[in-house]
């Protein structure tokens, strides 16, 4: 099983690498997340209005769950539930490897944001990103560095 999941993994990333090479090129992203975004943003990118209906497509879009005095966000539970699945792997592996990424949970975590908290901005900005370069790419053009 092992060989044959190999050889699926070599085949996934030769057509992900025709498609949009640039996606697999970002910090964090594999085959896997990378053909799962792919299948999220299906044949027709253009289809995508912009950044935010691509995040709400991933079920990565802040929704206020404010009550009271508390003014606090939660992520939108309707969307692609594997396409959240596969921007959350990528923000836990960019919290492990990345030092840009570890700097903003420690400054965030001293303004006093919770981890759920962290993790909701961090899969928006990823979010945001990948749809760059997933727009970048069917369009022809180099996608933008993105600053965290």
């Amino acid at each position: 099983m092992s060989e044959e999941i190999a050889d699926a993994d070599a085949d996934l990333r030769v057509l992900i690498s025709r498609t949009a090479p640039g996606l697999l090129a970002l910090l964090g992203v594999g085959t896997e997340t990378a053909g799962q975004l792919l299948v999220t943003a299906g044949d027709n990118p253009d289809r995508l209005a912009s950044e935010a209906s691509f995040a709400h497509l991933c079920a990565a879009a802040p929704v206020p769950a404010s009550s009271g005095r508390t003014d606090r966000h939660r992520l939108n539970r309707g969307g692609d539930r594997q396409a959240n699945r596969a921007l959350h792997t990528i923000v836990l592996v960019r919290m492990r490897h990345d030092p840009r990424t570890r700097d903003y949970v420690a400054r965030r975590t001293l303004e006093g944001l919770k981890t759920k908290d962290i993790f909701r901005c961090l899969k928006r900005f990823v979010a945001r990103e990948v749809y760059h370069h997933l727009t970048s790419e069917f369009s022809g053009a180099t996608a933008p560095s993105p600053t965290a």
